[in-house]
């Protein structure tokens, strides 16, 4: 590609100087024939005032000698004296241009035919004794003078083309190297190579161009990689999508399966079986509410993850709401023998929240503390600064604790550690998932410490002061992933 440019250009440039020298030269040749001839011009002035002081006799053997023609004429016109031609048998030269400037009292030339003898003369003629004294030079002896100077003319041009031919394939070596390299750039480009970078400096059009196509390339690697950014989210939202149809409808079925179930149960006899219809029913009923739950927590979910959820942001002070959360859940430990203690904040800390919210975050996390704890286990509940701008509060348990390996996926939604158990407890799977989304859309965050018996640690974070949150939940731009 590089040669075939570098060839285009050089015979561009090529045909460029043969028409630009070609001009030159014949301009310069025009100029200097000019010049020649204003030259021998001057000479025959200054030959003609040289005649006209010597004797009639004289002028004639001089004029013969250097080689010109002379010729007198009178005011009239008539011709008194010719060298190479009988006055008598020649014309009035009244009307010649020459003869008629030096009769009004100038010097006088001119270029033309002589009827007389038939030849192209240059004529130049001078005031002389009430007429006009003429030289003449035939133009065909200025030709071979002429010749010699366009001669020179020539090899003066031929030694300037040459540097010009070199200079001209440099420059368009230099010039086809870069276009060879735009036009592999562009191919690249094209190619989908983003990445890469034309490297051509200086100061030129090509590198000013090498600049706008290096921007042009990274403007299109931007929009590349964001168009590959958004498909790969939608990738993983269609995956997400897939999963919690199965998750949802995996969730429904087993409930709505033991419903119905034991009404077939019911409705063929049991239900006049006193031993067993009430414990049918009951079991219907616990199935029922487990379906209720199941709703309620995909419709909250549902809000968050589309930020319909409306919060009422204001000034708590922490101990209160700690306090409330572990009044509503007392009752439930108690029935488990499991001790519910608080840890008291300091008495003047504050957090900026959504009371409604930070009692739901407890309640989840309170109840799976709770559901988690064997008898005479503990559940510990505090608040603690955490940096200026944000106060932490905890739940800690002496539980079963949780796997590891099950930890970085514990707040996606329908994940469960023990699977059997979780049902067996009426969990819906969506709790810490709720969690999650409550705790981010106050503007705080979210972890667990667990450690497999030796319990478990939630925490989460309030901010302290009002971080802008309309009352609308902010929600971060991220898959939702639980």
């Amino acid at each position: 590609m590089t040669a075939r440019i570098f060839a285009k250009l050089l015979i561009a440039i090529f045909c460029v100087l043969i028409l630009a020298l070609g001009a030159v030269h014949l301009l310069v040749t025009r100029i200097a024939e000019s010049n020649y001839r204003e030259t021998s011009a001057r000479e025959l002035a200054t030959k003609c005032r040289m005649l006209a002081v010597i004797d009639p006799e004289s002028q004639l053997s001089l004029a013969r000698a250097i080689n010109v023609r002379l010729t007198v004429v009178d005011a009239k016109g008539k011709v008194l004296r010719d060298s190479e031609a009988r006055p008598e048998a020649m014309e009035s030269h009244i009307g010649r241009p020459e003869i008629q400037a030096a009769l009004s009292g100038r010097q006088g030339s001119s270029r033309r035919h002589s009827p007389t003898t038939g030849v192209d003369y240059l004529y130049v003629a001078i005031p002389y004794e009430n007429g006009a004294l003429r030289l003449a030079v035939p133009l065909a002896e200025l030709k071979p003078h002429v010749a010699a100077v366009r001669r020179r003319i020539l090899a003066a041009t031929a030694l300037a083309f040459l540097p010009a031919v070199l200079l001209a394939a440099f420059f368009a070596r230099s010039v086809s190297s870069r276009l060879g390299k735009i036009i592999d750039y562009s191919r690249r480009i094209a190619a989908g190579e983003f990445e890469a970078r034309l490297e051509i400096r200086g100061r030129g059009e090509l590198s000013v161009l090498s600049d706008r196509l290096n921007e042009t390339a990274a403007k299109l690697q931007e929009m590349f990689e964001a168009l590959e950014r958004e498909h790969a989210e939608l990738q993983k939202l269609e995956r997400f999508r897939k999963d919690f149809v199965i998750n949802v409808s995996h969730e429904l079925r087993t409930p709505l399966a033991s419903i119905q179930g034991y009404t077939e149960t019911l409705l063929d006899g049991a239900l006049y079986d006193p031993e067993n219809n009430v414990r049918f029913l009951s079991i219907i009923r616990q199935n029922a509410e487990r379906l209720g739950r199941l709703i309620a927590d995909l419709m909250t979910i549902s809000r968050l993850e589309l930020k319909t959820q409306k919060f009422q942001f204001a000034s708590y002070r922490a101990n209160a709401l700690l306090s409330e959360a572990v009044d509503s859940m007392l009752p439930v430990a108690a029935k488990k023998n499991v001790s519910l203690r608080l840890e008291a904040a300091d008495a003047s800390a504050e957090v900026f929240c959504d009371s409604e919210a930070v009692q739901q975050i407890l309640i989840n996390l309170l109840d799976n503390a709770v559901k988690y704890t064997p008898e005479g286990g503990s559940i510990t509940v505090g608040a603690r600064a955490s940096g200026p701008d944000f106060v932490e509060i905890y739940v800690r348990d002496t539980g079963i604790g949780i796997p590891a390996e099950d930890l970085p996926r514990l707040f996606e939604r329908f994940y469960r550690v023990d699977k059997a158990r979780s049902r067996e407890l009426g969990g819906t799977g969506l709790g810490l998932s709720i969690v999650k989304h409550l705790v981010r859309a106050q503007g705080g965050a979210v972890r667990v410490e667990s450690a497999v018996n030796q319990g478990s640690e939630f925490s989460f974070t309030l901010p302290v002061h009002d971080l802008g949150l309309s009352e609308q939940a902010a929600l971060p731009n991220e898959p939702a992933i639980g």
